[in-house]
């Protein structure tokens, strides 16, 4: 991991189709040159790596999100394969520990294209009952932490974090600790089942580097009008948080 100028293209849309039509569609009314998209474990079970590979070759920095988590070695060649494919950016869970979140930045550093490697701390669907009932002790947020300076040790680029993380995070880990963060609502849009709704504007100022974003523009009457109302809300900010 190394010291980073954070790009101002910082949305990443959602690809969380049933087919590939319906995310061809989707893209179909997005600009590269003004966000990403992700690519899911759903999608990418369906349509696999050539579709991912279609993506990239419209000019898309793909975030292929399928959360590895397996012993060392398997990770790393899968780590490897998705370097292979292109990606902007993949992701393990912390969870799996040292020696794989290792095994997989070695896998990284050997390949000639380079992804952002993420780590997953504690699913945002897990409550204190569901980690005691595993074995974790403490509270969510003091295991987010714990597996987030873990990530860290091993060479991450950064982590997936919740909106209520991001400040924390932030100060202890470095401007340059890369923070992914869901969970983004647009100022004026329903929270649909989101319990706490945190704003582009929000989350950014708070630390976040990329705001994943879903429903707000795949579920937009004009998804290619919303990501530049989104953009409008963000301008001039993210210069100035850079």
């Amino acid at each position: 991991m190394t010291d980073r100028a954070f790009d101002t293209k910082r949305i990443v849309v959602v690809l969380d189709f049933s087919d590939a039509q319906q995310a061809r569609e989707l893209v179909a009314q997005l600009d590269p040159t003004l966000c990403r998209v992700k690519v899911g474990k759903e999608l990418f079970t369906r349509c696999g790596p050539s579709f991912v590979e279609e993506l990239i070759s419209q000019g898309f920095d793909v975030f292929l999100d399928l959360k590895y988590h397996d012993i060392p070695n398997t990770v790393a060649k899968a780590v490897a394969a998705a370097a292979q494919l292109g990606v902007w950016m993949v992701n393990v869970h912390a969870s799996g520990g040292r020696a794989m979140m290792m095994a997989a930045r070695e896998a990284v550093d050997a390949s000639a294209h380079k992804p952002l490697l993420i780590a997953v701390t504690v699913l945002t669907s897990m409550a204190q009952a569901d980690l005691l009932e595993v074995g974790v002790s403490g509270t969510a947020e003091e295991q987010v932490l714990r597996l987030a300076h873990l990530s860290r040790d091993c060479g991450m680029d950064g982590v997936v974090c919740s909106a209520a993380e991001t400040s924390s995070l932030a100060a202890q880990l470095g401007k340059d600790f890369v923070l992914v963060t869901p969970g983004i609502r647009p100022a004026g849009d329903a929270a649909n089942d989101q319990k706490r709704i945190v704003t582009p504007v929000d989350a950014i100022a708070a630390g976040s580097h990329y705001l994943v974003i879903g429903r707000p523009i795949t579920q937009a009457a004009n998804p290619r009008e919303k990501l530049n109302v989104i953009l409008r809300q963000l301008d001039g900010k993210i210069g100035n948080l850079c």
